[in-house]
C-alpha cells in the first residue's frame, strides 16, 4: 500500500522551500553581519559562504545510512529541527567564532533536501517518484528566486541576527507539520523476508540502472556547470551593463530558474527514456550559455542586454532539461538502492560539486587581470560544461545491477 499521496508530496515540498529561507537568502548579507561580530573588512565573507555547504556534504551520507536504519521520517523531522537551532544560533552570535559554529551546524545539522527526497523515495516509484523529485526541485528553485527578494524587502527593517531569528520559525513550523505525515511505504512491491530485510522486486530478478556512481558524478558535474558564476553574476552585470537599474541585475539572476519552474513539467513528460540525451544538451546549454555571458565583455557595444538575457535564456534551458533528466535518473537507480544511502550519496556529491565550483570561480576571479575579475568564472562551465557533455553516455551508462535488500527501519528512534 502506497501512504504517500499527491498532497503530501506538495507538502513535503513546501516544507522543504520554507526551510531553505535563510540557507539561501541570508548568505548574501554576511558581509554585513560580520562587521558587527569583530570583522570590520568583512574578509571571511568568502570562507564563511561556502562553510555550510562544505559540511553538508561531509555529512550527508551519514545522515543517509541513518534514514535507512531509524526511518526517513524522524530524520526529516531532525533536519528540520537542527536548521531552526542552527538559525536561532546565527541569531543570537555576538562574535565570529560562535557564527562560524552556528554555520557548521546548519552544514552538519540540515541536509532537508536529501532528507526529503529519501522520504520520497521510501515511499513512491517509477514516474510517482520522478514527478516527485522534479517538484522538489520546482520547490528549491522557488527558494533560490524568493528567498533573496524576501530577505532584500526584510532588510529594510531588521537587522541580519533578527532576520535569521525569523527564519528559525520556518523549518520549526515544517517539522511540526512533518509530525503530522506518514511513515512512508514502498509502494514498487517491495515485500518483507524473513530475515529482516526487503527486497525492491518479487523474483529478485536482475535489472539495468544507472549506477550510484555515475549518478553521482552526473550529479555533481550538473552543478559545477550551473552554480559557478552565481556570486559574480552581479558584479559581472555592473561591469558590462553599468546603465541597468539596480533591480535589473536580480531579475535577470532570476530568470533562469524560473524558466524551469515554467518548462519543467512539459520537459519531463518529453524526455520519459530520453534522460541521457537531455543530460548531454543540459551540458551543451550550459557550455553555451557561459559564452555568451562573456562576449559582451569583450564586445561592449548597444547588443549587451542581447547577449545577456541569450545568455540567461540557455542557463534556464540547462536547467529545464538538466534537472528532469537527473530526476528521471535518480528514479531510475532508486529501486536498487537504499534511499537513504542513495540521496545521501547524491547530496554529497551535490555539494561537493557546489565547493570545487566556488572555490574554482573564486580562485579564477582572484587571478584574473581586474578587467576580466567576475568574468573569469564563466571559464569553469565552458569548460566542463564541454568535457561532460562529451561523457554524460559514459557516466550514465546503463549497466545490470542485482536487487539490493532494504532494511527494515528501526522504528525504535521515534
Amino acid at each position: 500500500m502506497n501512504t504517500i499521496r499527491r498532497r503530501h508530496v506538495l507538502v513535503i515540498a513546501a516544507a522543504h522551500c520554507a526551510s531553505a529561507f535563510a540557507a539561501l537568502g541570508l548568505p548574501p548579507y554576511l558581509g554585513v553581519l560580520l562587521p558587527q561580530l569583530g570583522d570590520p573588512s568583512a574578509r571571511w565573507a568568502g570562507v564563511l559562504y561556502v562553510v555550510p555547504t562544505l559540511f553538508a556534504a561531509l555529512s550527508a551520507s551519514m545522515w543517509g545510512k541513518l534514514a535507512d536504519r531509524f526511518g526517513p521520517k524522524p530524520l526529516l523531522v531532525r533536519a528540520q529541527l537542527g536548521l531552526a537551532a542552527a538559525f536561532g544560533l546565527s541569531a543570537v552570535a555576538q562574535d565570529l567564532p560562535t557564527l562560524v559554529v552556528a554555520l557548521v551546524a546548519q552544514g552538519v545539522l540540515g541536509g532537508t533536501y536529501s532528507a526529503s527526497t529519501a522520504y520520497l523515495a521510501s515511499g513512491l516509484a517509477g514516474e510517482p517518484l520522478t514527478r516527485a523529485l522534479a517538484i522538489m526541485q520546482g520547490s528549491a528553485r522557488t527558494a533560490l528566486v524568493a528567498a533573496p527578494v524576501l530577505a532584500g524587502l526584510l532588510a529594510g527593517v531588521l537587522d541580519v541576527r533578527q532576520m535569521y531569528g525569523l527564519a528559525a520559525l520556518l523549518p520549526l513550523g515544517a517539522a511540526l507539520v512533518m509530525l503530522r505525515m506518514p511513515a512512508p511505504v514502498r509502494s514498487d512491491g517491495a515485500r518483507p523476508h524473513s530475515d529482516g530485510s526487503a527486497t525492491t522486486d518479487g523474483d529478485g530478478a536482475p535489472r539495468s540502472s544507472v549506477t550510484l556512481a555515475g549518478l553521482c558524478m552526473a550529479e555533481a558535474g550538473f552543478v559545477l556547470v550551473t552554480v559557478s558564476t552565481y556570486p559574480y553574476f552581479v558584479p559581472l552585470m555592473h561591469l558590462v551593463a553599468p546603465w541597468l537599474p539596480a533591480w535589473a541585475p536580480g531579475v535577470l539572476f532570476a530568470g533562469p530558474h524560473v524558466l524551469y519552474l515554467v518548462f519543467a513539467a512539459l520537459v519531463l513528460r518529453v524526455m520519459q527514456r530520453r534522460a541521457r540525451i537531455g543530460l548531454t544538451i543540459a551540458y551543451v546549454a550550459a557550455a553555451a550559455s557561459a559564452v555568451i555571458h562573456v562576449i559582451p565583455v569583450f564586445v561592449p557595444g548597444p547588443g549587451t542586454l542581447a547577449w545577456i538575457v541569450a545568455g540567461r535564456v540557455l542557463l534556464g534551458a540547462a536547467l529545464a532539461v538538466g534537472l528532469p533528466a537527473l530526476s528521471l535518473l535518480a528514479a531510475e537507480a532508486a529501486p536498487h538502492h537504499p534511499p537513504g544511502r542513495l540521496f545521501g550519496r547524491v547530496e554529497t556529491s551535490s555539494k561537493s560539486g557546489a565547493v570545487l565550483a566556488g572555490g574554482a570561480a573564486s580562485a579564477l576571479a582572484t587571478l584574473a587581470p581586474a578587467a576580466l575579475g567576475p568574468a573569469a568564472p564563466l571559464a569553469v562551465p565552458l569548460a566542463a560544461g564541454a568535457v561532460l557533455a562529451c561523457a554524460a553516455r559514459r557516466l550514465t551508462k546503463t549497466r545490470t545491477v542485482l536487487s539490493h535488500k532494504v532494511p527494515v527501519p528501526d522504528r525504535s528512534f521515534t
